[in-house]
């Protein structure tokens, strides 16, 4: 069995391949195999900055007298046995498939769940509103330069879902052999291989579509189909269960669905509400996005040395306590703040970085978890109602162009109006304007409390220069599509498998795509592959 090392420090000036060496002087012998399992930066210390490294090593001399006398001469180390456990596909069900199990959405959670799909022989049916990345990278482009607004071609639909111009973040809070193999396909499929080790791995906006590519063409090429421009508009659910879905492109008989539709499909989600599919209110993620420039944190985190030079724009993750915690979310170092837009006539925000993270400016989500009182309703829809009443006024405010409402940061605590508009990345334009217009009164009370307690813990830095944008709506769905906590299938609708983050199971690309993986296994454990 291999042997684990961890909390092992290398100056930040060593390269990872030097690790080897630091591993045969702690066990001194050479080893003859080893990983790296985890790697984060401690950069507690400004002056003394460093990686810590957790690593799986294998040695061919007596195991446990080397174990023992590595923990006698190096006691800051934890040095013990390691296994994981494999990733297993379980046997195939026996219950025969009439037709093709069919994916609707294409986004981490759908095209995981078709991946595994196809893999194992099912030749799975992957339906995307949108169109294909090229496609749609190409209408993303014509937005921000100004262009019309296309409904179904935008920062949130088409091949790859809103993770495709997500930053690219592959953090997950959860760990285990899903996990891992989901971020090896990533890593596979024209990712990185550090993100299998780093603590917080990024790829950037600009290499996702190539992943959603290469793991679309792994599908097709394994039997499976991905069509485009094709909307899922209803449901045909019989008392036995599912019979078929009708599209924009006609119907498609089918006697199970993996229902990955993301947290944006509104019209999605009136259909489901019509047809009875069982749903509930979910709190959800909703706030502004701050911007502020990148030196600034970078001063903040590394000290007065230029160290983003060799280690990349700096980024953070901060939490102000109160009676609604306001936190950071998606933080985008060296990003760009882009229109995270559904519906016409409507607007809200998000952020991304490309891979190289080089933008002058940092921005971050600051958002409350929004507790389901505040929804203003009862209705299953009352949150997403919430989330369109401000995205109407914030696109009111943009005088119906699009532009970015903005605020100073100071300008908002004072409850004084900014009076010139700043320099800011994103793409369309800006609109000066009150942000607590375009918020609930628990969002604006959160920012009040929090945005202070934020600026003491960084000595008066954090609202240097800083400017905030929004409304932040997308963070979460506010609905959640209620499944079985064994079959994952929807309760009393057989065949249907809500999934991901519009099923509000999950939130972010890494645990989306491993609710999908997750529940294609469901179905394998149940169905045979078809013949």
């Amino acid at each position: 069995m291999p042997l684990r090392i961890a909390n092992l420090r290398l100056s930040i000036d060593e390269p990872e391949s030097a690790l080897g060496n630091h591993l045969a002087c702690v066990l001194g012998v050479a080893p003859a195999h080893w990983r790296i399992l985890r790697k984060s930066l401690d950069a507690r210390i400004k002056n003394s900055l460093h990686f810590v490294y957790s690593a799986e090593v294998s040695i061919s001399e007596d195991e446990d007298r080397l174990m023992t006398l590595a923990r006698r001469k190096h006691r800051d180390l934890v040095i013990d046995r390691h296994q994981e456990a494999a990733f297993v596909v379980p046997p195939h069900g026996e219950q025969p498939l009439q037709h093709r199990p069919i994916v609707i959405g294409s986004g981490p959670a759908g095209l995981v769940a078709g991946y595994f799909l196809a893999e194992q022989g099912y030749r799975p049916l992957v339906l995307e509103r949108g169109p294909a990345v090229r496609d749609r990278i190409r209408d993303v482009e014509r937005f921000d330069s100004g262009g019309a607004f296309n409904p179904e071609s935008n920062y949130l639909f088409g091949e790859g879902g809103a993770g495709t111009f997500s930053d690219g973040k592959l953090t997950c809070r959860s760990s285990g052999p899903e996990v891992r193999r989901v971020l090896e396909l990533f890593a596979e499929c024209k990712g990185k291989p550090s993100i299998l080790y780093d603590y917080r791995p990024h790829l950037g906006s600009n290499r996702l579509p190539a992943v959603v590519k290469a793991i679309r063409r792994r599908i097709e090429a394994l039997g499976g189909e991905v069509r485009f421009n094709c909307r899922v508009e209803d449901l045909d659910i019989a008392p036995e269960g599912l019979r078929g879905v009708a599209t924009s492109s006609g119907y498609f008989s089918a006697d199970v669905v993996l229902l990955a539709i993301g947290h944006s499909a509104r019209d999605t989600y009136k259909m489901l509400a019509r047809r009875g599919v069982p749903m509930v209110q979910k709190p959800f993620q909703m706030g502004v996005r701050i911007e502020q420039p990148q030196e600034i944190v970078n001063r903040v985190k590394y000290g007065a040395a230029p160290l983003e030079m060799k280690l990349g724009s700096a980024d953070y993750n901060l939490v102000a306590r109160g009676p609604h915690d306001l936190f950071t979310f998606c933080m985008c170092a060296g990003g760009h703040i882009i229109p995270s837009v559904s519906d016409e006539g409507h607007f809200g925000t998000n952020g991304m970085s490309l891979s190289q993270r080089d933008s002058p400016f940092a921005n971050s989500g600051l958002v409350v978890t929004v507790p389901v009182e505040h929804f203003g309703g009862t209705d299953v829809l009352a949150g997403v109602r919430l989330q369109q009443l401000y995205e109407k006024k914030a696109f009111e405010l943009g005088r119906g162009d699009y532009l970015c409402p903005i605020q100073s940061a100071k300008d908002f605590l004072a409850g004084r109006a900014t009076t010139s508009l700043p320099a800011c990345s994103y793409p369309r334009g800006l609109v000066l304007a009150d942000i607590a217009e375009v918020v609930p009164p628990i969002i604006r009370d959160a920012l009040m409390h929090g945005l202070p307690i934020l600026d003491r813990r960084w000595h008066g830095k954090y609202l240097q220069d800083a400017y905030l944008v929004g409304p932040e709506s997308r963070g979460s769905s506010p609905v959640r599509i209620v499944r079985d906590d064994r079959t994952r299938a929807s309760p009393g609708i057989a065949g249907l498998y809500p999934v991901g983050e519009g099923a509000g199971y999950a939130g972010g690309i890494v645990s989306a795509a491993v609710d999908g993986l997750r529940s294609a296994l469901a179905v394998m454990v149940k169905h045979a592959p078809l013949k």
